[in-house]
């Protein structure tokens, strides 16, 4: 039998899975399933264990090894469970050594993120059933939102230089993929550690401008107050550069951004919106929001629920606060988990409305669009969009949007 993985939570993991299965493969491993795992959230952990368990009962004589965020950081807890046999951390994970069949390898092997200076140079042959590829340009994180313990998994911000960056694209674009996602924890602290200091921006108009036969580019979740000059520069100049923004907002509120130690306020999205927005007018946003954050008053939500409509966002990925032991946040007065629960349905209420306006706009307009199966796919600005005529997958054909319906678009090809 071959080795599987089963991946949890973020981009950046989807690519790290990639690197897993090569080192796997290389090293010869067999009969094994190995656990990406995700702790964003507790919840995010509890799926994973409960779906190790699942596993496990269906597969008695399969070799279980768990690695991921939730390894690195909890990693006595799912040493506590009898189905795992291997615990490996973020950085142990993705090295060829430990996934040797004949290295007799201790149980837990999870060493200290911080003391991890450089993300690790890994170039993958492509991503398996994917029309996309993702790509890890940094990895870790400098800030410490007193909710979050994801540092505590990758370690301190470090960046991947641009060539490396451009040897990947390459290989890519040559096994066939078109369109490139940059990836990482916080993207926009990209260059920080870097000669130079090259910003985001600075770096995505080199990538582009190198590889002129890169027909997309999309990137992952950014920091609101920190996208630069250059990036804008290079949206407005740049059609091969995706109208589609994920911030990383959490809240709409004064008050809770500063109790979460974020680095922006609310006029600080609802600017830089805006800003993207006066380029492009077209461009469509997505944000990552905390419901029930700890003191969070009726008042203070409000605030948060009206940040939809302020900066138009159409991709809602509504997380319910969950208190993470050791964090300063769990130490608040917190909300009760009623009144989180109905916050976090009023967000994704408000999220789903506006989506859905938003495709209403769309009808009758022609964009492209990225083919990932026969008959569906994802438009430049991350509408699904379906087709009644299949086509090949990967191709990305231009398209008329015929009609909404509800969650997608229904296109044909032009």
């Amino acid at each position: 039998m071959t080795t599987d993985v089963v991946t949890f939570g973020c981009r950046l993991n989807a690519f790290e899975s990639e690197v897993i299965k090569e080192k796997a493969l290389k090293a010869g491993l067999q009969n094994a399933t190995i656990f990406n795992t995700c702790a964003v959230t507790a919840e995010a952990e509890r799926q994973a264990r409960q779906a190790i368990r699942k596993f496990r009962r269906s597969n008695p004589d399969t070799k279980i090894i768990v690695t991921g965020c939730g390894a690195q950081i909890n990693p006595d807890a799912f040493a506590k469970m009898p189905e795992v046999d291997q615990i490996l951390g973020n950085t142990e994970k993705l090295e060829e050594k430990y996934y040797l069949p004949t290295t007799d390898h201790a149980r837990i092997i999870v060493n200290d993120i911080m003391s991890v200076t450089e993300t690790a140079e890994h170039l993958i042959a492509g991503f398996d059933g994917r029309s996309r590829a993702f790509i890890q340009v940094q990895n870790g994180c400098n800030h410490r939102c007193t909710f979050c313990t994801i540092p505590y998994g990758r370690g301190n911000s470090r960046s991947v230089p641009l060539g490396i960056i451009v040897d990947q694209v390459r290989l890519l674009l040559a096994k066939g993929f078109k369109e490139i996602v940059l990836t990482g924890v916080d993207i926009t602290a990209y260059g920080e550690d870097l000669p130079g200091t090259p910003t985001l921006g600075q770096i995505v108009k080199r990538l582009l401008a190198q590889i002129p036969e890169l027909p997309r580019l999309r990137l992952s979740s950014l920091d609101s107050v920190e996208v630069d000059q250059d990036l804008l520069h290079v949206f407005e100049r740049e059609e091969r550069l995706m109208p589609h923004f994920h911030l990383s907002l959490q809240n709409g509120d004064d008050m809770i951004l500063k109790r979460m130690k974020r680095r922006h306020l609310r006029q600080d999205a609802i600017n830089v919106c805006r800003k993207l927005r006066a380029l492009r007018p077209d461009v469509t946003f997505g944000a990552d929001i905390i419901a029930g954050f700890p003191t969070e008053t009726d008042e203070m939500f409000e605030n948060t629920l009206k940040i939809v409509e302020d900066c138009d966002l159409t991709f809602l990925h509504v997380f319910p606060y969950s208190p993470r032991p050791g964090t300063p946040a769990a130490r608040m007065p917190q909300v009760k988990g009623d009144v989180i629960k109905e916050r976090a349905a009023r967000l994704r209420e408000a999220g789903h409305t506006n989506h859905a306006k938003t495709l209403d706009r769309f009808v009758g307009r022609e964009t492209n669009v990225l083919f990932e199966t026969e008959t569906q796919g994802h438009s430049e600005h991350f509408f699904k969009v379906h087709f009644e005529k299949p086509q090949v997958p990967g191709s990305l054909l231009r398209t008329r949007f015929l009609r909404s319906e509800g969650t997608h678009l229904i296109g044909e090809v032009i």
